[in-house]
């Protein structure tokens, strides 16, 4: 944590990723995830996917980057979708409510787009205090092995009662 006091040191702001972050982000990934992170299946549908630059964002606290949120092209079934993720944040920071204010910031962004929901895979009791939900059985199928429970959706550009699309999760590129 800082050692500059609270009340005199610059506030923590969010603002669109550059170019410039990507080696800062690499390193937030490295001290977040470590190394295992390039084997889980999230991992695998990123490298077959395009990211979102629009929906990119940053956290930084008296001009260093602390946290970062990311977004990919998915289709589910063939409808056009979001896979959120990574999703990190310096572990100096955690707890601040940093992680959803980056989702809450980019989910209000990704309203704007066509996809008709996003998806993640991680902990619903975290997740949850943005508004995703666990996809019901059967509906996603994910190209790796994932623990159900921890696979969720948010609805984008439907109605919040209804369901995510059925079919297969895939990445996807930008023609």
């Amino acid at each position: 944590m800082s050692s500059i006091p609270a009340a005199t040191r610059p506030l923590t702001a969010i603002r669109p990723e550059t170019p410039g972050d990507f080696a800062s982000i690499e390193a937030l990934h490295e001290k977040a995830f470590g190394p295992g992170r390039f084997a889980k299946g999230a991992y695998r549908v990123r490298e077959r996917a395009d990211p979102v630059p629009e929906l990119a964002f940053v956290a930084t606290d008296a001009g260093t980057l602390i946290g970062s949120v990311r977004f990919s092209r998915v289709t589910i079934g063939g409808e056009s979708a979001l896979f959120l993720g990574p999703l990190a944040i310096d572990p100096a920071f955690a707890g601040q409510g940093l992680g959803v204010a980056l989702m809450v910031q980019s989910l209000a962004f990704a309203e704007g787009l066509s996809a008709t929901c996003c998806v993640l895979v991680g902990d619903l009791a975290y997740y949850a205090r943005v508004g995703f939900k666990p996809v019901p059985p059967g509906r996603v199928v994910f190209p790796a092995p994932v623990d159900p429970a921890r696979l969720l959706w948010h609805p984008l550009n439907r109605p919040e009662d209804t369901a995510p699309p059925v079919g297969n999760l895939e990445g996807a590129r930008v023609a």
